[in-house]
């Protein structure tokens, strides 16, 4: 008997013979084959029970110590601060799906952190963790610390060295945070919800309609097996509104209703809860009446995401997988940074300094960077470093074909407003060149790519090769 084989195996069609000499070969080569088959299986099976998926959280106070001066209002100028309203933190998520990690980490600042910053955790994190791919966004509070002045004559130095020093030591104690999560890291399932809400408004457009992003998306991620199986690890959040809801006359540190919504959700779930800011461009909070302020705010949107979390089923994938692209553009300005008088006009709305260090960054155009993460072929993470406008983050949650979409803003560096095309047609505060130097059609020009990138990562469009 003989069996009939390709280059691609066997065929499975049996050739008999009178040969006694052929049918004992024949047994040997089938036990053969039979054996190597347990053994593919066998290796099969234990690269399945090899896949992992473990998720740890850490947070690291990141409340400076020193007076400096305070960011996001120009009214403010170089003002020193004057303490603490409520502490700052670096809130972490480490995820491991096979063999890549992810790190998420929600700032209690008013932006991303800068370039260099970034690179610098970057290649600590991959160095000392083998984390390669992150994501750090800024909750846009108006009470952080300006991060952006520099050690050289006229940048800061000199002027304002408290606020250089914490420059230089807060991509550590961000590297610190992502460093202890990855080291409590654990197995994990996970789910997601999301519920539309109306607690946002467009604050920029004339045109009805207003554009709105009503999402409200949580991820939970609970512990598996052990004393905590069923227990939350952490819980993200992911929403669009601008927290300024703290008086701009305090000049103390505040994270905003960010803060109240975190602290009320870990108090409840006992668990970490990181917000990542969206699209807030144009959208600034709608709180229902008696919901004003930010404590009363914050705790209105909490009581919306423990909802959210308590219902949420969460699970362990079965194919744990992630994916991630870093994208730069080069943009052109639509501001002259290289003419002294402009810089001498932005000088005198907020400050010398600052506005030095900003020039510099944007004298040969503007430099934003775009991250694009798929988990487990199911969850599109997209980070953009500026203040998108939401039709940004509702266009590509449209068109991107995938069971979630999460758009986070301010996300390592900031590029100041990216309106859409439309925003810069009807003109006015976000949209204009004063706060909006990127050129038209940048951000949607970033959107695509974002979405090319889902859908390489996908396998749906054939990867480019140069």
């Amino acid at each position: 008997m003989l069996i009939r084989r390709n280059r691609h195996g066997f065929d499975g069609t049996l050739i008999m013979t009178k040969s006694k000499c052929d049918c004992s070969r024949l047994f040997v080569r089938v036990l053969i084959t039979v054996c190597l088959l347990v053994v593919v299986e066998s290796n099969c099976a234990t690269a399945a029970e090899q896949a992992v998926f473990r998720v740890g959280y850490a947070r690291q106070d990141i409340t400076p110590q020193a007076p400096m001066p305070m960011w996001g209002y120009g009214a403010r100028h170089d003002l020193l601060s004057q303490g603490t309203l409520h502490p700052l933190y670096a809130k972490a998520i480490v995820i491991q799906a096979g063999d890549e990690k992810l790190a998420l980490v929600g700032l209690d600042l008013g932006r991303g952190p800068t370039r260099p910053m970034t690179e610098r955790i970057r290649a600590a994190i991959s160095e000392q963790a083998g984390i390669e791919h992150v994501m750090i966004s800024g909750s846009h509070t108006h009470h952080g610390p300006v991060i952006e002045l520099l050690d050289h004559e006229g940048f800061g130095k000199g002027t304002f060295d408290a606020a250089v020093a914490y420059s230089k030591e807060l991509p550590d104690l961000i590297v610190q945070a992502i460093l202890a999560a990855d080291r409590a890291a654990q197995p994990a399932g996970l789910g997601v919800s999301t519920e539309e809400v109306a607690f946002n408004r467009n604050r920029h457009t004339k045109r009805q309609p207003k554009a709105v992003d009503p999402m409200l998306a949580i991820i939970r991620f609970d512990a598996v097996g052990g004393k905590q199986a069923g227990q939350p690890i952490a819980v993200l959040v992911n929403y669009a509104a601008h927290p300024v809801m703290t008086d701009g006359s305090i000049l103390k540190f505040s994270p905003d209703y960010p803060g109240f919504l975190e602290n009320k959700v870990e108090s409840e779930l006992q668990t970490g809860c990181v917000f990542m800011q969206g699209a807030a461009g144009d959208l600034s909070t709608n709180p229902p009446a008696g919901s004003a302020g930010p404590e009363a705010y914050g705790e209105l949107l909490a009581s919306h995401v423990l909802k959210l979390a308590q219902a949420t089923e969460t699970k362990v994938p079965e194919k744990p997988s992630l994916q991630g692209r870093v994208d730069h553009f080069q943009f052109k300005s639509r501001v002259n940074f290289n003419n002294p008088l402009i810089t001498f006009t932005y000088s005198e709305a907020f400050f010398p300094e600052l506005i030095r260090c900003f020039a510099k960054e944007l004298q040969d155009g503007v430099p934003p960077e775009l991250n694009t993460v798929l988990l487990n072929q199911e969850i599109a993470l997209v980070g953009g470093s500026g203040e998108f406008f939401c039709n940004h983050s509702n266009r590509l949650k449209q068109r991107s074909y995938v069971g979630h979409t999460l758009f986070f803003g301010y996300c390592n560096d900031h590029y100041l407003y990216f309106p859409t095309i439309e925003a810069v047609s009807e003109g006015g505060y976000g949209a204009d060149p004063s706060v909006s130097p990127v050129e038209v059609g940048a951000g949607e020009k970033m959107m695509n790519q974002a979405l090319i990138n889902i859908y390489t990562m996908l396998g749906r469009i054939a990867e480019e090769t140069e």
